[in-house]
């Protein structure tokens, strides 16, 4: 019996799907929906004689599931919205001569939104080359950035916020789901380079966070605000890209290192601190990535800053026990602080000395900074501090070699941390 009722209730199902394809309007929407799908603009014009351009289809569920028929039939959409997201420029086209309005929304979204909210995924690495693959994925690129460019020709405002809690703007879309090129022309046609959304980040922020090399130079390019800060945390993109590539999965893939060089070579302030008085130093020392911290060494970065808690860099680095095991990296650290303070504000010595497998440096140290510098070394600090990494092979040209030697090795550190 419940075989039998549950055949009635197919039956009943696929009668009533049968009803609405013989009705005459959502007939007409969906030969509407076709016409777009294929970019038939004359199918496309006779048909907005008799259905409003601004007015959503309602069409069948392509889907022919039982269970989806049941709870779902049919389907709306507003027809300039089909256009960009199945990327049709010629039927996008089309509907914006015959009055389409780029800013009607669904969902709190724009035609622009929706449009970059399914922008096309054409980054992929075959195992074996297909070029009729890859062929049609550059037309489906292609058609998509024509797309855009038509939004933006015909009065698609490139500055409206998502209607949702974070409030982005389309490049704040651009780069959560776009590629760089976007950037350019959204950039192009007016949009606000250094506009912030909800959380007060602005597209730079973003792209420096996810160590996106393309979309940060695109957006330096157009006019970027390399040092400005998250009010918030006091963050710039320079500390969000530190933070990334110092994280573990930032050091596995051995990431963002031309990302942090292209933001200071192209002014980034390495010494700005954020809130609590951290630098990006500060935050690369707690990584403790080698190459991250002597990236920001060759620009200057000052080893003396404090944080609010009065925590220098090495402080910082002699958190983390995994920081301790290169004696190199703490030595070249050394080498340029002064004074050596091994305590924060409440007098706490950093978690990794506090162990007992350190107990023979935590005493080396404490012993470092409980003794004053000869003025000779102080000199030698100041010398490093201020020519650092840069600019030590130009000075090496300048100076006896038995000077430059002792400016640029500490013997004396090395020995005592061995």
């Amino acid at each position: 019996m419940g075989n039998i009722t549950k055949r009635g209730s197919r039956s009943l199902v696929v009668d009533r799907a049968k009803s609405l394809e013989d009705n005459p309007v959502i007939a007409l929407h969906t030969k509407l929906y076709e016409a777009i799908i294929k970019e038939d603009c004359p199918t496309i014009m006779a048909l907005l004689r008799h259905h409003p351009v601004n007015q959503p289809l309602t069409i069948l569920s392509n889907s022919t599931s039982y269970r989806l028929l049941l709870s779902q039939q049919t389907q709306s959409i507003i027809p300039i919205h089909l256009a960009t997201e199945y990327h049709k420029p010629q039927s996008l086209l089309c509907l914006l001569k015959h009055g389409a309005d780029p800013e009607i929304r669904a969902a709190g979204l724009t035609t622009l939104h929706l449009m970059l909210l399914h922008w096309p995924v054409t980054s992929i690495t075959w195992a074996k080359p297909c070029l009729r693959v890859h062929r049609i994925l550059t037309d489906i690129q292609n058609n998509a950035v024509k797309c855009l460019r038509i939004l933006c020709e015909h009065g698609a405002q490139v500055n409206a916020r998502v209607d949702n809690d974070n409030k982005d703007s389309p490049l704040h879309l651009a780069i959560t789901y776009g590629t760089y090129p976007i950037l350019s022309i959204l950039a192009q046609s007016g949009a606000q380079v250094n506009a912030t959304n909800e959380s007060s980040m602005t597209p730079l922020h973003m792209a420096a966070e996810i160590l996106n090399k393309d979309m940060i130079e695109t957006l330096i390019v157009c006019g970027a605000n390399v040092n400005c800060a998250v009010p918030s945390t006091g963050n710039t993109a320079l500390k969000l890209a530190v933070r990334t590539a110092s994280s573990k999965a930032g050091q596995l893939l051995a990431a963002g290192v031309g990302c942090i060089r292209l933001l200071l070579t192209h002014g980034a302030n390495v010494n700005v601190q954020d809130h609590e008085g951290k630098t990006a130093l500060h935050q690369a020392c707690f990584g403790g990535r080698e190459a991250i911290i002597n990236l920001l060494l060759e620009f200057e970065a000052n080893v003396n800053i404090l944080t609010r808690n009065g925590e220098s860099p090495v402080y910082v680095y002699l958190q983390r026990s995994a920081n301790l095991r290169d004696m190199t990296l703490l030595t070249r650290l050394l080498g340029r602080t002064y004074p050596l303070r091994l305590t924060n504000k409440q007098g706490v010595l950093p978690t990794g000395i506090t162990l007992p497998e350190f107990q023979l440096l935590k005493e080396t140290l404490i012993t470092l900074s409980q003794k004053p510098l000869s003025l000779e070394d102080i000199c030698k600090r100041q010398v490093r501090n201020i020519y650092g990494e840069k600019y030590k092979h130009h000075l090496k040209q300048l100076l006896p070699q038995k000077i430059w030697n002792s400016v640029y090795y500490c013997y004396d550190l090395v020995y005592l941390l061995q």
